[in-house]
């Protein structure tokens, strides 16, 4: 599984080449300066960084199974029973906790 993650590795190798063609150096200071100061234009969408050095923006999808009947593996090949808990903006609804709960 991980097959999401090429196109994220690749957009932090842009991200890199675009500090490094910005700055003209590999210090990892000014790298860094660069890099919380700038957005980045990627394979990704566009990318830009906090002062911790975090996304300003959540990339990523978290999602949670719920409403599981049995033991086909059918029920898993359409979304279903996938729902989107997080970034808000995307949810499709809350998780259940504690997660036996969501069978």
């Amino acid at each position: 599984m991980g097959y999401y993650m090429p196109p994220w590795a690749y957009a932090q190798l842009q991200v890199l080449q675009q500090a490094v063609e910005a700055t003209k150096s590999l210090d990892d200071a000014g790298l860094g300066d660069y890099i919380r100061a700038h957005s980045f234009s990627t394979v990704v969408g566009e990318i830009k960084f906090g002062a911790q050095g975090e996304w300003l923006e959540s990339r990523v999808l978290q999602v949670q199974y719920q409403n599981i009947t049995g033991h086909d593996i059918a029920q898993f090949r359409d979304m279903s029973t996938q729902v989107v808990v997080a970034p808000a903006e995307y949810a499709s609804g809350g998780p259940i906790y504690p997660f036996e709960k969501a069978k």
